[in-house]
């Protein structure tokens, strides 16, 4: 079986999808500079919350401005899930990312704060869900398909 897909198969599966894939060809994503500031909420948040409900938690509990421009990072009890909150000037950013398998390996114990401030390396670690301090990062659960250009 071919884990390669052609662009043309792939448009061929509705505009919604060939939307996406245009916005990515196009660079459509949340910036993330190195001199961004990342606040992590060391505790787990109900990821029944939207938009609103985080940036009460921003606000309240982390005793910062949701309209700050800064990336929050929260993650739920169970420790499977992470989400993003960030302002971009016109509205809110809202992303989450949810593991097929197993925990985040790492994240900041709970000390005298309610939040840690991270570098991007360290959130482009935790994203891959690993562990910025080693270097190391979860094995794939399940390899994506890979598109080639026609």
């Amino acid at each position: 079986m071919n884990d390669s897909l052609r662009i043309q198969d792939v448009e061929s599966l509705g505009n919604e999808l060939s939307l996406k894939v245009d916005l990515l060809e196009q660079g459509v994503v949340i910036p993330i500079t190195p001199r961004m500031r990342i606040l992590l909420a060391i505790e787990p948040v109900d990821f029944r919350k939207g938009i609103d409900g985080l940036c009460r938690m921003c606000r309240v509990i982390l005793k910062s401005d949701p309209f700050s421009g800064y990336l929050f990072l929260f993650r739920n009890k169970r420790g499977a899930s992470i989400k993003i909150l960030m302002y971009d000037g016109q509205g809110f950013w809202l992303c989450q990312k949810r593991l097929s398998q197993g925990r985040f390996y790492w994240w900041p114990k709970k000390k005298d704060s309610r939040l840690s401030h991270l570098a991007v390396h360290e959130l482009q670690m935790l994203i891959w869900n690993g562990d910025p301090k080693s270097g190391k990062v979860a094995p794939l659960w399940r390899k994506t398909p890979r598109i080639i250009p026609a």
